[in-house]
């Protein structure tokens, strides 16, 4: 089977950050042909250092890569089509899809080629009853399936590889490792050490002054970026760089590198606690068995902090009630703009902690998200 993954960059790292998980999960271990075509290639350097923005077309890790720029070249659909994140096909594109099924029976939902709207990632409950859910062109013999990734069996699942949990733990064996290559020193015993990867709209001062009043040590590694401009200001200089350091109370804040994947998941696993943004960050900390803090993408008229209410209803179930509050205060200071109450979450670490590695055996049992796409298209 050949696959075709379409990528418009919108988060910059998140959707990006997906479909190349995905990419390499159904060449490495499905042996599946894969095709991303992706409209910024800039941004998926930033995540992937060997790709090169320069180039029309590239194979890297196994996957083909494709420039998608218009005018739309003329090229032979794939028997699998991901249209990632609803970023609409070129027309030309459907054309050629639509000229190579003739074949099209809509009773038996059965077609030459599989035209799948991979979309985002929600906890609500109506996700299950669209997940997988068939819309037939209105005037081409195609037709278009609803994937959901989630958090339950009646969903698409979350990408997780084969060998991720094994890598995790064999990395946690030597942590050390991981600040050596950073170039600070090792972590003081009764220190958190929290990594940052937010939005600038994130209340990014409030919270690192909140650090530096906490009732005990805190550690903050911030990638070098938009957020870091914020914590300069903060800081009342002009500018942080990786490598630059700043010390003010029971606050350190290390500027790191702006990292591949591969290494950020390394920094997940060797962190605390870990803030997260977007998706593709954010299904990664959960499966580093850490307590986690979710920026979600904002979106006009606040339709977002629906999704973030839904996921805390999940997340929070199993949690003690006072511990639960807590998480759900913190996250709702976080995503509104508010001073976040630090020591009042970070007080039930042990509990979160517990619980990270109690929700991430429950998601686990579920399907992974590439099986999950596999399985659903082979059976059509």
């Amino acid at each position: 089977m050949r696959w075709d993954i379409f990528c418009h960059v919108v988060d910059n790292y998140g959707d990006i950050g997906i479909c190349w998980r995905l990419a390499r999960q159904l060449v490495t271990e499905f042996d599946i042909s894969v095709r991303m075509l992706v409209d910024d290639l800039g941004a998926m350097q930033r995540i992937c250092p060997a790709i090169d923005p320069r180039l029309a077309v590239q194979n890297i890790r196994g996957v083909e890569i494709l420039h998608w720029v218009e005018p739309f070249a003329d090229l032979v659909p794939a028997d699998v089509v991901i249209e990632a994140f609803g970023c609409e096909l070129p027309p030309r594109y459907i054309a050629a899809m639509a000229a190579a099924s003739p074949r099209f029976s809509e009773p038996e939902g059965k077609t030459d080629r599989i035209w799948i709207n991979l979309e985002y990632l929600s906890a609500e409950q109506w996700v299950e009853g669209c997940h997988g859910l068939a819309s037939p062109h209105p005037s081409l013999p195609l037709i278009k399936y609803f994937f959901f990734p989630g958090f339950t069996a009646a969903t698409g699942g979350l990408l997780r590889e084969a060998e991720l949990f094994t890598l995790r733990d064999a990395s946690r064996t030597d942590p050390a490792g991981l600040w050596r290559e950073l170039g600070i020193t090792n972590p003081a015993a009764d220190e958190a050490t929290v990594s940052l990867f937010c939005y600038d709209s994130a209340p990014i001062s409030d919270l690192l002054e909140a650090w530096a009043g906490s009732i005990s040590p805190v550690r903050c590694l911030l990638p070098e970026g938009t957020a870091s401009a914020s914590a300069a200001s903060w800081a009342g200089i002009s500018r942080l760089a990786a490598g630059d350091s700043i010390q003010r109370g029971n606050l350190t804040l290390h500027v790191i590198p702006f990292m591949s994947q591969e290494n950020y998941d390394h920094l997940l696993w060797a962190c605390d606690c870990n803030f997260v943004r977007g998706e593709d960050s954010f299904v990664r900390a959960q499966w580093a068995v850490r307590p986690i803090v979710w920026q979600i993408y904002p979106q006009q008229e606040n339709v977002h902090l629906i999704k973030l209410e839904a996921f805390l209803d999940l997340y929070c179930q199993e949690l003690i009630e006072p511990a639960a509050d807590a998480v759900r205060a913190f996250h709702r200071s976080w995503n509104n703009n508010e001073q976040p109450d630090w020591n009042c979450f970070w007080k039930y670490r042990d509990v979160l902690q517990q619980h990270a590695m109690a929700w991430a055996e429950r998601l686990a049992q579920i399907p992974n998200l590439a099986s999950s796409l596999v399985n659903f298209c082979r059976n059509r």
